[in-house]
């Protein structure tokens, strides 16, 4: 069952009054429960994409559909709520509140839209990502390969569709890397949910269902596949 779907997506820039096609028209299909890589190098445009997919920025020309719906028919509040209820999103840079303990940062997006915690779903997760002797650690005491799963964990804690990750094993070594990537299909094959992951590793792509390969804000490769 497709869940996400671009048509046409454009986002374009004015330098110095000559338009920058940083997205160029892009037509993409993501089924439910895929694991999708978009790779491409740095400046193709692929973070853009990312970041339209998510909600977080809106197209010059084209919209994004998830579960059916036009994201951007949503007024800004309606955006925000949709996108917290809906999309999980995965940093490089992991985003942590330092004043918060790590389960208080995994659960702060439930709690920011007034729900309650679903116990028996976090500590699941949290089990999954090995992260139960770190509950009540701050931010500040965990490695970079540790703060990585707690973000991971609050992406997957709202049980959203899709999960976002942009160069998520970026900033952790190769070992690590392997360890956390993998951590995320496993969490997702379990919780039932959509991964789609930026990287420029291709070693870490190829652990995809399916490679989208971008260029210079196009599309020029679908899973395996060349198109023109």
């Amino acid at each position: 069952m497709e869940v996400l779907r671009t048509e046409n997506l454009k986002k374009y820039y004015d330098q110095s009054q000559i338009p920058v096609k940083a997205v160029d028209g892009i037509d993409i299909s993501v089924e439910q429960g895929e694991f999708v890589a978009i790779v491409g190098t740095s400046g193709s445009g692929k973070s853009t994409l990312l970041n339209m997919l998510g909600g977080l920025d809106r197209p010059t020309e084209g919209t994004v559909f998830v579960d059916g719906k036009d994201i951007f028919s949503l007024k800004d509040e309606e955006l925000t709520i949709f996108r917290r209820r809906k999309i999980g999103f995965v940093f490089q840079a992991y985003n942590l509140v330092p004043v918060l303990n790590v389960y208080e940062n995994i659960v702060l997006p439930i709690q920011l839209d007034g729900n309650e915690v679903d116990k028996d779903h976090i500590d699941e997760i949290i089990s999954v990502l090995g992260l139960s002797e770190k509950t009540q650690s701050m931010p500040n005491q965990l490695s970079g390969g540790q703060q990585q799963r707690v973000a991971i964990a609050r992406a997957l804690a709202t049980k959203p569709s899709i999960i976002l990750a942009d160069e998520p094993t970026g900033n952790l070594d190769s070992k690590t890397s392997q360890d956390v990537l993998g951590l995320m299909k496993t969490s997702c094959t379990r919780f039932r949910q959509t991964l789609i992951m930026i990287t420029h590793n291709e070693e870490i792509a190829q652990m995809a269902d399916r490679i989208i390969r971008i260029e210079d804000g196009r599309v020029v490769m679908k899973g395996g596949a060349l198109h023109e």
